[in-house]
């Protein structure tokens, strides 16, 4: 199951990716795929992220592709600026500026390349709802 969305960057194009990316997984849903509301929360999230991401730094459209594959969402974000995003150091006091850290910190997986023209962003987020521990913790 496929969806792709060409956007211009106008002001509404945030809005009609997030839109797109809830129609997708409720349309996956109405499949008899168990797509939990905290999923379609974080892919919104996602698109959300990486759409304003390209929006804000990439000159000319920006394609948009949502997959649902065995086990996960994968979202997709393409742009026409060839320079790849850097994750930035955790900077609570910094305005601004933490899409790629919020998308890396919910999503299963994060591949940034270049393409012959720009770079595509991709992130899966895993349909298996439980999110469980992020972070190893040693027991007491």
């Amino acid at each position: 199951m496929e969806t792709s969305l060409a956007l211009e960057g106008s002001g509404s194009c945030i809005a009609d990716a997030r839109h797109l990316a809830a129609a997708f997984l409720t349309r996956a849903r109405t499949e008899h795929l168990a797509v939990s509301t905290r999923v379609v929360e974080l892919t919104q999230l996602v698109v959300s992220e990486l759409v304003t991401n390209a929006c804000k730094y990439a000159p000319g459209p920006v394609l948009l592709r949502l997959r649902v594959l065995a086990a996960a969402v994968e979202v997709a974000v393409w742009d026409s600026h060839p320079l790849l995003p850097v994750p930035r150091a955790a900077d609570p006091g910094r305005l601004g500026q933490h899409g790629l850290e919020i998308v890396m910190a919910v999503a299963q997986a994060v591949d940034v390349r270049r393409e012959p023209v720009g770079k595509r962003i991709t992130a899966r987020i895993p349909l298996d709802d439980d999110p469980g521990p992020r972070l190893a913790t040693d027991a007491a």
